[in-house]
């Protein structure tokens, strides 16, 4: 007879506590749960070549888990085989999502999930109530492993050739998987600069971090529902099928046309690769975090242009970052609607409740706000210009990875900030307000009174 438990390592015949811990907490306990022991064990001789403080781990375990990519130095030369692999762990823990991260942990230690937060992690997965958690969550990692696997085989034949089969089936998995995950870490000190002219590297990693941006839900509903034509496809399946490529065609026409003639990025180019550079970066900029130029060289304007790409972000339940495609895209559709005196929000015949839209304006208000507050703390501390500020903070907080130059030379409060920026950005504005709110519900409903605004 066996006397293992039937549920996970650590089974509790009273789930009660776990019915306790709100749905925030579960959120940032998950997060924690991986990144401080992975920060102190980044400080271990085993896995840098030349030893790493604490401050530094944890800010590249803050870095890998949250899929940003940031780095205070250099992935491909610091860090030992052990390491690099410990870094692949983190970012496809990461990607996987906070929820998704948060039932695995509850279920391995035996916790139950109550109902309530059943429902929330079907909610944050985009599925519906009636769907079986755990064989979703099980759909989603073999989804995430064979979109890897599938891309380490594509960059290995580029790889094997040029660094021999062990080395090249090493980077080809490393990259594969912070391309998925829209990480943005990589093995070359200039990221992807010395692949700029070549399709099958751009191509194939550009199509892994877009896979992974658009999510798993909209993956699935396009396999289930798009034979079946358009308009059977979920609302936030159509905002994401038509405003992806969207931006990607304006981000790629932006920077061809802005650094066209800049000798420190495209100028050098040829007409083909100018335009396979521009729209790697457009494709990179929301969340991603690879770059095939030299970003530091880059125009004001076209400096700009990636901050709106990184801020826009990703897709909700994807593996990137941002405010995300339907929260702007919602914001926007609102906006017009009072523009126009329309008194519901109607997105492709569908009307958008209106706690979905004040859902929407929290979280750029609540975004904005910390926003600012991390930047004049980083300006208190750096000796950096605002447009580097601002840069840096928002491709950290939109889980992007890409920097203007100022990541290196973080001081250790810097470092910090960084760190809480990057939590922040991944776990969600809203979660953090969530948790310092406390909101209660309230059955009171008292008078209506105009107030005088615009």
């Amino acid at each position: 007879m066996s006397y293992l438990p039937k549920r996970g390592l650590f089974p509790i015949k009273n789930s009660q506590k776990a019915k306790e811990w709100s749905e925030p907490k579960i959120i940032l306990f998950s997060f924690l749960a991986i990144l401080l022991p992975s920060a102190v064990l980044l400080t271990l001789p085993v896995f840098s070549v030349s030893g790493l403080s604490f401050m530094d781990a944890l800010f590249t375990a803050t870095s890998a888990i949250s899929v940003t990519g940031l780095g205070v130095v250099d992935t491909g030369s610091h860090f030992t085989v052990s390491g690099k692999i410990v870094l692949m762990f983190l970012m496809q823990i990461g990607g996987l999502g906070q929820m998704t991260l948060s039932a695995v942990l509850l279920y391995v230690f035996g916790l139950r999930l109550s109902l309530r937060q059943q429902a929330l992690a079907k909610e944050a997965l985009g599925q519906e109530k009636k769907v079986n958690l755990r064989k979703l969550i099980k759909s989603i990692i073999c989804f995430a492993l064979v979109a890897e696997l599938i891309g380490m085989i594509i960059l290995s034949f580029r790889w094997i050739p040029d660094l021999g089969i062990a080395k090249g089936l090493f980077y080809a998995a490393f990259h594969s998987i912070s391309a998925f995950n829209n990480a943005g870490f990589s093995l070359f000190s200039d990221s992807l600069m010395g692949y700029v002219g070549d399709p099958l590297v751009i191509l194939t990693l550009s199509f892994l971090f877009i896979g992974g941006g658009l999510g798993f839900t909209v993956i699935v509903d396009l396999v289930k529902n798009s034979s079946k034509g358009f308009s059977r496809l979920q609302l936030h399946t159509k905002i994401m099928i038509i405003a992806t490529p969207t931006l990607l065609l304006i981000g790629t026409l932006f920077f061809y046309v802005l650094e066209y003639n800049n000798p420190n990025t495209l100028a050098s180019l040829s007409a083909g690769d100018k335009w396979l550079a521009a729209f790697f970066q457009s494709a990179s900029a929301r969340t991603a975090g690879f770059n095939s130029v030299d970003l530091t060289q880059f125009t004001q304007p076209a400096l700009l242009i990636m901050i709106i790409l990184m801020l826009i972000g990703a897709g909700s339940t994807s593996t990137g970052g941002g405010l995300k495609v339907s929260t702007i895209t919602v914001a926007a559709v609102a906006t017009w609607t009072f523009l126009r005196q329309k008194k519901n929000v109607v997105m492709f015949k569908r009307t958008v409740g209106w706690p979905i839209v004040t859902k929407s304006l929290a979280i750029i208000v609540v975004s904005g706000l910390l926003l600012s507050i991390a930047m004049f703390s980083l300006m208190l501390t750096e000796k950096a210009g605002f447009d580097k500020v601002m840069f840096e903070v928002i491709s950290a907080f939109a889980t992007v990875g890409l920097t203007a130059g100022l990541t290196a030379n973080l001081s250790e409060a810097g470092k910090f900030i960084m760190v809480i920026v990057m939590i922040i950005g991944r776990i969600g504005p809203l979660t953090l307000a969530y948790m310092l709110a406390r909101p209660e519900k309230s059955c009171v409903k008292y008078p209506e009174e105009n107030v005088l605004t615009g």
